[in-house]
């Protein structure tokens, strides 16, 4: 998915990070390759490389592995010594808890727990100050860094079951389906995910020859899902990714060619919050981003290319999917020369 996009709503906490700090965040964002202004456009995305540069910029120049979102830093190098520490772990229980009182020691705002609810556990967090409420984007990092953390040292992707916030539901909350579950509920009394309890005794897997393998990859692969090639959904993205859309097959020519049933499909999508035409959109927009920076192919050329029978199509699906038209985003991206 190294041609993914995300929300640039997730680029702006960061940049407020910075200013909080007294630090220049236009300079970073150009040494990432992202403009400046795409950050204007409430519905612009940007690539997950970009965005993992970014990151990894603003963590060096904060020397704070938290982005600059509690009034603690976390200095960096310290999510490479919690996985020095989680890899001597025998099951994955023991491995959240220590993880858990790991960054309750880093952070001064947010701590987390484990909360058993029948045949599930929640990870759950929590502000240590009730008067003092914890940023959104904090919480969203430290729910997607400890699943992730946790996905890899078992070697397999953990389902999440349920997905609850403590806070109203963002303006970008559609990004929740991938980055999370599509059973969401906002305006909770904590903000957490639910995991089949039995997960929980699942052996860790991981040694010191993978760990320095997964951190030479962060923070890329703790944006997204853990990658379970055998998922419905990175099945058909990967079909999808590898044809131009002319040749996308219909549903049932899918079927046919996973040697299954439409309505296993659909079912197997739906558990892991998708379905077969928001994939389709999801690629076709990330293709058209990617078309639009990359190459000098005209808009009209690169609706035609990717399956639109009009250009005006092409136009409010863009529009639609950023919040611009593809020539004014096409010259936002040009205002940026990515530093070497």
């Amino acid at each position: 998915m190294e041609k993914s996009t995300i929300s640039v709503a997730f680029v702006t906490p960061l940049l407020e990070g910075l200013r909080r700090r007294g630090f220049d965040g236009d300079e970073l964002l150009d040494k990432a390759g992202i403009p400046p202004a795409l950050t204007a456009l409430p519905h612009a995305r940007v690539s997950a490389a970009s965005y993992a540069t970014l990151l990894r910029l603003t963590a060096q120049v904060l020397d704070d592995e938290f982005f600059g979102q509690d009034r603690r830093r976390m200095k960096v190098g310290s999510f490479a010594m919690l996985g020095r520490i989680l890899i001597h772990c025998d099951r994955l229980d023991k491995a959240l808890d220590l993880a858990l009182r790991y960054y309750a020691l880093q952070l001064d705002d947010v701590y987390g727990s484990l909360r058993r609810d029948g045949d599930l556990v929640w990870l759950a967090l929590h502000p240590r100050d009730a008067g003092r409420p914890v940023g959104v984007f904090a919480q969203e990092t430290m729910l997607m860094f400890i699943h992730r953390l946790a996905c890899w040292l078992v070697n397999r992707r953990i389902a999440i079951q349920r997905a609850a916030f403590s806070y109203a539901a963002p303006p970008h909350h559609g990004e929740y389906d991938l980055l999370f579950c599509s059973g969401q509920a906002f305006g909770q009394p904590f903000t957490g995910l639910a995991m089949e309890a039995r997960s929980l005794t699942l052996p860790v897997a991981r040694r010191a020859d993978s760990l320095r393998d997964f951190l030479s990859k962060a923070p890329e692969n703790l944006l997204f899902q853990y990658k379970n090639g055998d998922s419905m959904t990175i099945q058909i993205l990967r079909r999808l990714g590898s044809m131009a859309p002319a040749d996308w097959p219909s549903l049932e020519q899918l079927a046919r060619d996973l040697r299954t049933s439409t309505s296993t499909i659909r079912r197997r999508l739906e558990s892991e919050g998708q379905y077969y035409q928001g994939l389709k959109d999801q690629v076709r927009r990330d293709m058209a981003i990617n078309l639009l920076n990359g190459t000098g192919m005209s808009v009209m050329d690169i609706g035609a290319e990717l399956g639109f029978a009009e250009t005006s199509a092409f136009h409010r699906a863009f529009k639609k999917w950023t919040g611009a038209n593809p020539g004014e985003y096409r010259r936002t991206l040009s205002r940026a020369t990515p530093s070497s």
